[in-house]
């Protein structure tokens, strides 16, 4: 029981800290114009067939900065769903995270998709909290939240 109960402490703490990076941009600039030449052309994100705007496939900042927040945040909460027992609302949120990631600037593409598996894959392999793989992932994309999301 401490073991699961630290856990989700330490879930609820990074979904805390997403959640606090996140305020809504009053004018957001688009990024400087040497942006395109370092998004990586080669990646292994499938599905390259929208090209992204500087805030993906959000019409603005402040839409792109909430939606990425709310989902990363969702994906911490993950375990919390799951152990309520409505497989119905856990698979919604699998899917409007993984909505989300196809959304997401290209230069968090591969990162949002990272942080999708490794929080699936936290559904039945509760190590991938305790062993800081999660955090890991969650790192980049809270990272891009605190440096775009002002």
């Amino acid at each position: 029981m401490k073991k699961t109960a630290r856990q989700l402490t330490v879930t609820a703490l990074l979904a805390a800290v997403a959640l606090s990076a996140c305020s809504a941009p009053e004018a957001a600039a688009p990024p400087s114009s040497s942006a395109p030449a370092a998004a990586p052309t080669a990646s292994a994100t499938p599905s390259p067939t929208k090209s992204s705007g500087p805030y993906g496939d959000f019409p603005t900042a402040a839409e792109a900065c909430k939606t990425i927040s709310e989902q990363a945040t969702g994906a911490s909460l993950f375990p919390l769903s799951a152990a309520q027992g409505k497989p119905g609302e856990l698979e919604q949120l699998k899917a409007e995270l993984s909505r989300t990631a196809e959304r997401v600037p290209d230069s968090l593409k591969a990162d949002f998709a990272e942080l999708n598996r490794v929080a699936v894959a936290g559904l039945s392999d509760q190590t991938v909290y305790s062993s800081g793989k999660f955090q890991a992932a969650m790192a980049p994309v809270t990272g891009w939240i605190a440096a775009n999301c002002k």
